[in-house]
């Protein structure tokens, strides 16, 4: 028999204890979270995603499971699918889906939105990145420099910026997307639009340090509230979130204007996005009321 759920407590699940790159930051991101929920009631218990992986048992225990610290999936992608495969057969409350954090895991959802008429920058798609395929990137969108990245990565995680005539050093060793570098990620900023419940909570502008490319605050990545979101970035986030399809309890989209003011999605960020509750203006009061009431829906 299974033990008794307790209706208002949620597990959250975090870092690999034997990885100890993101020792120092989960903490403090685990405190505004939990701080959050006890607005609403609801008592955070954080326990290692990578504990849960084969047995599910414990995770059972809980109404809801939040992956929102699971940091570093990324280097261990064959076990994180794994376990979205285990929990989602054991049936455990997780938020959001099982099988939306596999599929959001890897890069190409994007590919599947920009089939669903979602507007993104242009990109080849590769197994291994070569230099001819850099030099046909080059040449197909006139672009002055190139981004590459792996389609499984976070954090920057092995993402280079790439100008003409450079040569290609440090190259992700597998699957991998190029895209033009837009230089408006520098004046314009990336713009984050934050639901929870599908609802909008509140926008962040994320800019690089001058002389970078890298937005994440690890590189110095600036941070501002928007009180006021573009019309054109709400739209594409509403249109992203109406192309995912699926119900979701929380969702980051990261979206950029090209040179033309055209808005294209960079990211829909559905496993363990930052909340940026520190720039949000009711202290993640939006994030509580939605878990409040997924925990009020019988399942």
């Amino acid at each position: 028999m299974h033990t008794p759920v307790e209706s208002n407590r949620v597990a959250i699940l975090t870092p690999d204890p034997e990885d100890e790159t993101y020792a120092g930051s989960w903490p403090g991101v685990l405190a505004r979270l939990s701080a959050a929920l006890a607005t609403a009631g609801v008592t955070a218990t954080p326990t290692p995603w990578t504990a849960h992986v084969d047995d599910c048992a414990q995770l059972m225990e809980f109404p809801l499971v939040l992956p929102l610290l699971v940091w570093g999936y990324h280097l261990d992608h064959a076990r994180w699918l794994r376990a979205c495969r285990a929990w989602q057969h054991a049936g455990v409350a997780i938020a959001n889906p099982a099988e939306v954090l596999a599929s959001n895991s890897d890069k190409h959802y994007l590919d599947v939105l920009a089939q669903r008429g979602i507007a993104i920058p242009p990109t080849t798609w590769t197994e291994r990145v070569t230099r001819e395929q850099i030099d046909a990137m080059f040449e197909a969108t006139g672009a002055a420099q190139l981004i590459v990245k792996p389609t499984v990565s976070g954090g920057a995680w092995q993402t280079q910026r790439l100008r003409r005539g450079e040569a290609l050093v440090g190259a992700p060793d597998g699957a991998a997307m190029i895209q033009p570098y837009l230089p408006t990620i520098e004046t314009e900023g990336e713009t984050s639009l934050l639901f929870f419940g599908g609802r909008l909570s509140h926008a962040v502008n994320k800019r690089p340090v001058p002389g970078d490319f890298r937005i994440q605050v690890q590189y110095g990545g600036l941070y501002t509230a928007v009180p006021d979101p573009p019309e054109g970035a709400l739209a594409l986030a509403g249109q992203t979130l109406a192309a995912i399809g699926t119900p979701l309890l929380y969702a980051r989209i990261d979206v950029v204007p090209d040179a033309d003011g055209r808005w294209l999605l960079m990211e829909a960020e559905l496993i363990e996005p930052d909340f940026y509750l520190g720039q949000d203006p009711h202290a993640g009061a939006g994030f509580a009321r939605a878990v409040h009431a997924r925990l009020s829906t019988p399942p």
